[in-house]
């Protein structure tokens, strides 16, 4: 499926994972439905596709296991040269991390090899690397695509989500040398997209990389809406349809913080008493890769010690809806568009995909006033519940009274949340819809057409040198 007109491209899109619901793999889907929409051919390459991957044909998937967050490759490197992760790796001398590093980058150049054969059995012009060179969840996955890059000159436009310095686990590190060299990779020949202002600054200035920047987007052309489907949704879990469902859709995660968010519930249900017995506290998404299981442990003792009504429906949350069990699941949307309030309070995050899917389904939010929501999303115009991130001597943030008696305001005054969430919707439709994606994908793709042209011939005579 090889194009050979105007700017149209076999894309091949490398992941540590794909099909899940994390906010990655999401905005990996957009971008898929995107670049299909314009003509392009479109391959993947996952280490683990988390539930069946409809957006490209089966044939066009390979799986590649040691490129997976959970892979035993991934987890033996990742102990081995983080210390706050593993318990050996303060015990290895200078000589054994070098033969360490030495081992993990042969192991990348040998998965490079099988990634250059794919490319080329397909006729690849170029590869989209999500967030394998920014954050060190797939270290054999970075070395591979670096491999990709500097060895096999093949064109690539790495996706930068979030980045391995802003980790705490990561931000010390026995390979720091080789982070600094890979992650993200200065090259000339390739091209940077990342989702904020903050991140093209710190690219700029620290990385001397200057990138795209590409926000996440939502589809609010087609936003959801109630069906015969997720109607069923407070049935199927034991909600009455006077109860308020206050939904976290996010990952179970520390930065987060959960627990601002129940405690922001607490003093809800404590200053409107007559309300508490029908508040019920959601969280929709699984746990991360993260080292958080003491995390979600810490956050039922605090809801019962606070008596907040806690409901995980994790196992019930997928992608795409399905059975399991005989039982109905859900995608995030259709959650939301049961909720009645959103808590969305994090202290970090790359971008803010839950921010956007809780406007799209025209939901009141609570959010926390967190750095990129500053710089980049806040002037958009759009009216959610502000908690400023200010936090006492105890880490808690500071919740002010009036921002209980908004968030009152916003559920019993109809035409206040109606036209709170219209307004909301409209101005986060203009500054973050797929029309936005579109159009900065194509300018990319025009702006990088010379080069994508260019690696299509070295793989072509490449190819039929080895044909020979």
């Amino acid at each position: 499926m090889l194009h050979k007109k105007n700017n149209l491209f076999n894309i091949c899109f490398i992941s540590g994972k794909l099909g899940d619901v994390d906010g990655v793999s999401r905005e990996t889907e957009k971008w898929i439905s995107v670049l299909a929409g314009m003509g392009h051919g479109l391959y993947t390459v996952s280490g683990f596709y988390a539930s069946e991957f409809t957006e490209v044909p089966y044939k066009q998937q390979l799986t590649i296991k040691d490129l997976s967050f959970s892979s035993p490759r991934q987890e033996y490197y990742e102990n081995l040269v983080f210390p706050y992760l593993g318990e050996n790796s303060t015990h290895l001398s200078e000589e054994n991390l070098q033969l360490l590093q030495d081992e993990l980058l042969e192991e990348g150049r040998k998965i490079a090899g099988v990634l250059y054969q794919f490319i080329q059995k397909n006729s690849i012009d170029m590869i989209i690397a999500e967030n394998t060179n920014a954050l060190p969840m797939t270290l054999l996955g970075a070395v591979a695509v670096n491999e990709l890059v500097q060895t096999y000159k093949v064109a690539a436009l790495f996706h930068h989500h979030d980045f391995w310095w802003e980790r705490s686990r990561f931000c010390e590190s026995h390979i720091e040398q080789l982070l600094n060299r890979i992650m993200p990779p200065r090259n000339i020949s390739v091209e940077h997209v990342v989702t904020s202002s903050y991140a093209e600054h710190v690219l700029s200035s620290v990385k001397r990389v200057k990138p795209h920047i590409v926000p996440n987007c939502a589809d609010f052309d087609h936003p959801p809406i109630k069906d015969n489907y997720n109607r069923q949704f407070r049935e199927d879990f034991g909600f009455a349809e006077d109860d308020l469902l206050f939904v976290q859709p996010t990952r179970i995660v520390p930065r987060k913080r959960i627990e601002d968010s129940i405690r922001l519930m607490a003093q809800f249900s404590r200053k409107y008493s007559f309300l508490a017995h029908k508040i019920h506290f959601i969280i929709t998404l699984h746990h991360s890769n993260e080292p958080d299981s003491p995390y979600l442990q810490n956050l039922i003792s605090l809801a019962g010690s606070l008596d907040v009504h806690f409901h995980i429906i994790t196992d019930r949350v997928y992608s795409c809806r399905t059975e399991k069990n005989g039982q109905r699941c859900y995608t995030n949307a259709d959650v939301l568009i049961n909720a009645d309030l959103v808590t969305y309070l994090p202290a970090w995050e790359g971008f803010g995909n839950a921010l956007l899917e809780t406007i799209a389904a025209r939901v009141p939010l609570v959010t926390t006033t967190y750095l990129i929501y500053k710089t980049d999303i806040r002037g958009s115009g759009i009216q959610p519940v502000e908690i400023r991130d200010r936090y006492d001597g105890q880490g808690n943030l500071i919740i002010d009274p009036s921002v209980l008696e908004e968030i009152y305001e916003v559920l019993t005054e109809e035409k206040i949340r109606n036209l709170r969430v219209g307004l909301s919707f409209k101005r986060a439709a203009d500054e973050f819809g797929i029309h936005i994606l579109k159009t900065r994908l194509a300018s990319i793709l025009d702006n990088y057409s010379d080069e994508i042209r260019a690696s299509r011939r070295r793989l072509q005579i490449s190819r039929q040198s080895y044909y020979v």
